[in-house]
């Protein structure tokens, strides 16, 4: 924790359990010092508790030290890039489990954002949104970052909870 904040890391790789501070509050304290640094966690333990921990404290990915080299490396360009992943053994498991739907989402939504909110939630890229939406890559990020923004989000992750929590998309 203290190298990624001496160093100014862009990106920390990091296990859950740890001897001197558990990974979730090394996550938050990394975050909190440090918001642009982005924490993807790596680690053998597949407990729910984790995942969501890891989230809601800030990390921008969560994967299994099962996961292909060649996966990881993407994982890492991919979370290095502001986009953000969860193991796919855990992403189902994530939204049945802890994310229940509720009544509404922020007023301040406009129809446009809510259709890109509900394709963010699918899993879908924004080069995959804009093709969808016939619209550019640009427009899709502008509307991606406004929704970071009114729904107080840190990551494309938790644009997907708030999804679920909203109901805008519901659970399959």
């Amino acid at each position: 924790m203290r190298l990624a904040g001496r160093e100014q890391a862009d990106l920390v790789l990091m296990d859950v359990r740890m001897p001197v501070m558990d990974g979730i509050e090394a996550i938050r304290r990394i975050c909190a010092g440090r918001p642009e640094t982005r924490v993807l966690i790596v680690t053998t333990f597949d407990l729910d508790e984790y995942v969501y921990g890891a989230l809601r404290a800030g990390a921008a990915g969560f994967l299994l030290k099962d996961t292909p080299p060649a996966d990881l490396l993407k994982a890492v360009e991919v979370i290095a890039a502001g986009e953000s992943l969860l193991a796919p053994t855990v992403t189902r498991r994530l939204i049945e489990r802890y994310v229940s739907p509720a009544p509404s989402i922020s007023p301040g939504i406009t129809d446009r954002e809510r259709e890109v909110l509900a394709l963010v939630a699918r899993g879908l890229s924004n080069a995959e949104i804009a093709e969808r939406l016939y619209v550019s890559v640009g427009t899709v990020k502008t509307h991606v970052a406004h929704l970071l923004t009114k729904l107080g989000a840190r990551n494309r992750v938790h644009l997907v909870i708030a999804a679920y929590e909203s109901g805008v998309v519901r659970r399959r």
